[in-house]
């Protein structure tokens, strides 16, 4: 892939409205393909056409978005170096006459602007957003392929000031093309009791329990051991409590084992991989986040977004939702007593717990909604064909 001038675009609809391809791994359950499901939806709603390629399968949230009347395109990548996705996304964008091609992280850029260097190659702008800290760029071809299909993109989103900063700092990016576009949830009403209710119905959760919930796959980086190594500690001292991991992963066997090991199977509850997370939020009184990195967490943000108090620590973008003492509480990465002491400070203190989460909902209602995302993104995409 040669770092040639990309080609030029055409320039967006008199309205505004604009022909925006959607180009990511894969759709299964996480948290960056909900960001991109979501956006696809809110701006479909707000008049732009949109589609979505997967360079795998539809798998995940592919019915999702089919059934809200967004397209779903398969790549059909197979394991290596496979050029049957880049045929399949160039003639998709020549088909769609695509303005904007959106990658999201590192494998969907390079293909995007592969695909935009081929022979008979489309007219688009290439925008990326990179939806995490980067641990994989620590593969050299990786990082040496995403670098590269820097150069042929336009605008680089982080998604929240350290990403973006991050871009920088690893010189990945010049600071011209890169900016910060917070990621949005979806805001439903405030829950009530009735929804607490039906929540704690659903999950078999006793209605007089103190329930701490973590939501998220299970793998290291989520460190769901931290947060299960201070439950004997706070069964002790709060015998009601449940701890509820809502996610698959990996990881399980190793942590039912580990729940085991402590003769804490009574307070912990693992649920697998839920499509009705929304739905449970209701159920906790507690939100934990352990993780040992985070872009800019959409569990964390939907944990918000339900009024519930949060706990998170303080790595990565975490920091730019909690703000400690006021919307949440953080605590240093891998610090098991400071996560203890915080969960004892939250599980005994009932006032407390509802000021933060109220607060917390409060902000992101007017910073981290789905409509000021797609906003920020609409404002970027102009930045992006005027560069182009």
């Amino acid at each position: 892939m040669s770092a040639a001038p990309m080609a030029t675009a055409p320039r967006q609809a008199g309205d505004g409205r604009l022909s925006i391809l959607h180009v990511v791994d894969s759709l299964e359950c996480g948290g960056l393909e909900r960001v991109v499901a979501d956006l696809a939806v809110a701006q479909r709603d707000h008049g732009h056409s949109v589609a979505v390629f997967s360079l795998t399968d539809a798998t995940g949230l592919g019915p999702e978005l089919t059934g809200a009347g967004i397209q779903v395109i398969e790549g059909g990548k197979r394991t290596g170096f496979d050029v049957a996705p880049l045929a399949r996304l160039l003639r998709t964008m020549k088909d769609k006459q695509t303005g904007i091609v959106h990658s999201h992280n590192f494998v969907p850029n390079y293909h995007a602007a592969l695909a935009l260097a081929l022979p008979g190659r489309a007219r688009a702008t290439l925008v990326n957003t990179c939806h995490n800290m980067g641990g994989r760029l620590s593969r050299p071809r990786l990082r040496a392929l995403y670098r590269l299909s820097l150069t042929r993109t336009a605008r680089v989103a982080g998604v929240g000031d350290q990403v973006a900063q991050h871009l920088v700092e690893q010189g990945l990016a010049p600071p011209a093309r890169v900016v910060a576009v917070r990621n949005g949830v979806p805001v439903p009403p405030s829950p009530g009791a009735i929804d607490r209710a039906d929540a704690r119905d659903a999950l078999g959760v006793p209605a007089d329990a103190l329930v701490i919930g973590c939501v998220g796959r299970l793998v290291e980086l989520k460190n769901h051991r931290l947060l299960l190594d201070q439950v004997p500690a706070l069964a002790a001292m709060f015998p009601d409590v449940r701890v509820l991991l809502i996610g698959d992963g990996p990881m399980r066997a190793s942590l039912e084992d580990r729940a085991r090991v402590l003769g804490i199977e009574a307070h912990v509850r693992f649920t697998g991989a839920r499509d009705d997370v929304g739905r449970l939020l209701p159920a906790l009184d507690v939100f934990a986040l352990p993780s040992r990195t985070e872009g800019l967490s959409i569990a964390l943000l939907e944990a918000c977004a339900a009024a519930l108090p949060v706990l998170a620590s303080d790595v990565g973008g975490n920091p730019e939702i909690v703000r400690h003492g006021r919307t949440g509480l953080l605590f240093p990465s891998d610090d098991g007593a400071a996560l203890r002491a915080a969960l004892v400070q939250l599980l005994a203190d009932r006032q407390l717990r509802a000021s933060l989460g109220s607060a917390a909902r409060a902000w992101v209602v007017h910073s981290a909604s789905i409509d000021a995302m797609r906003a920020s993104y609409d404002e970027l995409y102009a930045e992006a064909i005027g560069a182009a």
